[in-house]
């Protein structure tokens, strides 16, 4: 490859396929298009699981509220979704919300929540 300077030209023109640019930016257009409906799809999804659980929490208001994970949880979940800790091994560091009866779950507004204090 040799570059030709000719006489009289200041600056170095590059020169471009038009039509590869062409299929370039209607190629970053599809793949934001593309990135945008997966994220309307997620979100769509998530509204749907918090609509079930809401609908969960209000017509099973006698259901127990556990913690949602096995060592020093800061939530709390309906015992249907509670997650299986038969092999969990927690350390003993009161750490959590919930840890060394500071707190209980319980409902708050229809919603599993950390509750401050003993359970009763």
């Amino acid at each position: 490859m040799k570059i030709k300077i000719k006489k009289g030209v200041d600056k170095i023109r590059i020169t471009h396929n038009k039509k590869l640019l062409w299929i370039i930016i209607v190629l970053i257009i599809l793949l934001i298009a593309v990135i945008y409906f997966i994220i309307q799809n997620k979100q769509n999804q998530n509204a749907g699981d918090n609509e079930s659980t809401n609908n969960n929490i209000n017509n099973n208001k006698n259901k127990n509220c556990v913690p949602a994970t096995c060592c020093h949880a800061t939530k709390c979940v309906l015992a249907e979704q509670a997650p299986d800790c038969s092999k969990a091994i927690c350390s003993m560091v009161c750490s959590g919300p919930l840890d060394c009866g500071a707190g209980h779950c319980g409902l708050i507004n229809n919603k599993c929540g950390v509750v401050s204090g003993k359970d009763n």
